[in-house]
């Protein structure tokens, strides 16, 4: 007889213990109604993931403590149904400014009101965005429990990328593997996951169920896409990603391991699943903060096109408000191809003009600049003032400002302090420029939320992309064109080459040399910048921390 399986791919919020449990709650009497005895939460679903150093304090651990007997309580009458939930427990030995830690990532297995198990993550990630040796303690042992006749091991994501964990479940008489993830995405992580956890079947003759969150947490967003393998490694099904949903799989005993079966949803391409990471992590930002809506300076450019864009798919075009703020030198077309976007989209637009102040501006510093000609100052000046005219509304609203640098720029500095870089949240701080181009194009071609294609005027796309600070201005002025900076900045930022391996590669090398240097010298602005969306393997985030004083060009 078969046995149903349900991953509650859910979409928690940090902290909000209670909350949590309700909804571990709610999906799990649902999965029981619908023929499930075994219920499978993310990883650490109880808190939320990552919880950073609110594990530190007691008092957090505690209320996870009470939120996982809540549950327990809450489906004590459900007759044989077992539910997995993920949370932190242990304590820890404060000696001043010493914390020993004690505490371990632990998943529960909990069935008729009682703890029947409670395993401890044995494989610790201490890479990129990962830093759980900072909180938790490494577990020992295994944990296999029985649902009807069926044994099934309980692995915590990371274990399941190593070989041991999972042999030794095997070797303790499982039949079937489970293992709870909270795994941030990236763009190709989906293969990756899969591939792994194909191996890890493969190797222990075993089939595995692979239990993901979904949302977006600050910088990090969770795709979902919780899959199943069977012991052969071959993908028996798998949930849709960027959503919450009750995934069932069954499991049937076959002549020589069980077999897993259900539904599976459609791959999606590289620039699809970007863009809803992107709107995921808008629409969790500004949900789970409590925001009543965002704004953002729509410039006539590429870039705050596609936030635009994105900040409407995900929050609708009554919560998003667009301000055009022209100065001397921005060119017409630009205020053109702002007032179509904002009439296609449908939201607030409003034009305030910075020239009065602008003019302000320099009338001050006359004596101070007197004998100097203008340069980078002066656009400097105009860029502060949007900010603080984004801000201004922003405190009085109580919308969150979106900002709409991208990682090209980021990594070279091609951004202003107190300007550009003013608000609370950079949708695509995580793209590089020739991503924006693709995505834009993308987004014309296709309407996954329904607010209409073609959203971005063409000429938004095709004109050479200018920060309109001075007359005539290109960005080629400053930087080398798109495509050869972003190759440069993948291998160097993102892939850890040095200058000599770029050089080798075929470019230039005083453009190299030119890159790099400006990546090592704008580091003071990358940590001033607003949190933002990471959607690849290095971004400017938990994934990069550098010294702000230092001489060492790699």
């Amino acid at each position: 007889m078969a046995l149903t399986i349900c991953t509650a791919q859910l979409n928690v919020i940090v902290g909000d213990m209670t909350g949590n449990a309700q909804k571990i709650i709610a999906a799990a009497r649902t999965a029981y109604e619908n023929g499930a005895r075994l219920v499978l939460t993310p990883e650490l679903s109880i808190c939320g993931y990552p919880a950073e150093d609110l594990l530190l304090r007691p008092a957090f651990i505690a209320a996870c403590d009470d939120a996982v007997k809540m549950v327990a309580r809450e489906l004590a009458g459900l007759k044989g149904l077992h539910v997995v939930v993920g949370h932190p427990r242990g304590g820890s030995l404060r000696r001043k400014s010493v914390e020993v830690q004690m505490r371990y990532n632990a998943a529960s297995v909990l069935c008729e009101g009682k703890v029947l198990e409670s395993y401890a993550k044995r494989e610790l990630p201490n890479y990129k965005v990962f830093d759980e040796y900072r909180y938790f303690t490494r577990g020992q042992g295994t944990c296999v429990f029985q649902v009807e006749d069926v044994s099934v091991g309980l692995l915590i994501c990371e274990d399941a990328w190593f070989e041991e964990p999972a042999e030794l479940a095997r070797v303790s008489g499982a039949q079937l593997l489970v293992v709870p993830n909270a795994s941030p995405m990236h763009v190709g992580k989906v293969t990756e996951r899969i591939a792994q956890m194909a191996e890890r079947a493969k190797a222990v003759n075993l089939p595995l169920i692979y239990a993901h969150l979904v949302g977006g947490q600050d910088e990090v967003i969770f795709d979902g896409g919780s899959f199943a393998v069977n012991a052969d490694g071959s993908l028996a099904a798998r949930a849709p990603a960027f959503c919450e949903d009750l995934f069932y799989v069954q499991a049937t005993p076959g002549p020589q391991c069980f077999q897993l079966s259900g539904p599976i949803a459609p791959d999606l391409s590289d620039e699809e699943e970007i863009w809803h990471a992107l709107v995921m992590g808008v629409r969790d930002y500004i949900g789970k903060n409590g925001f009543p809506g965002v704004l953002l300076g729509l410039s006539g450019g590429i870039d705050s096109a596609l936030v635009l864009a994105v900040a409407v798919d995900a929050l609708g075009a009554d919560r998003v408000r667009a301000v055009m703020m022209p100065s001397p030198y921005t060119q017409d077309i630009s205020w053109i191809d702002a007032r179509d976007m904002s009439e296609r989209l449908g939201v607030r637009y409003d034009e305030i003009s910075i020239k009065p102040e602008f003019e302000a501006f320099k009338q001050s510093l006359a004596k101070e600049f007197e004998g100097r000609a203008e340069d980078t100052t002066e656009e400097n000046i105009q860029a502060r003032i949007r900010g603080v005219l984004l801000m201004a509304l922003s405190n009085k609203f109580g919308s969150i400002v979106l900002t709409t640098g991208n990682k090209s720029e980021m990594a070279t500095g091609y951004c202003t302090l107190y300007g550009d870089m003013a608000g609370g949240f950079a949708v695509i701080k995580d793209l590089l420029k020739t991503t924006v181009f693709k995505l834009a194009r993308w987004r014309n071609e296709n309407d996954p939320f329904g607010t209409g294609l073609n959203p971005i005027p063409d000429r938004i796309i095709t004109r050479p992309p200018s920060a309109e600070l001075r007359a005539d201005q290109v960005d080629q002025d400053s930087l080398p064109p798109y495509e050869i900076l972003d190759a440069i900045l993948t291998r160097y930022m993102e892939n850890d080459q040095g200058i000599e391996e770029v050089v080798a590669a075929g470019f230039e090398r005083e453009v190299v040399e030119r890159v790099a240097r400006l990546v090592r010298i704008n580091e003071y602005k990358r940590r001033q910048a607003p949190v933002g969306i990471r959607v690849t393997h290095r971004g400017f985030g938990k994934d990069w921390r550098y010294p702000i004083t230092g001489k060492f060009l790699a």
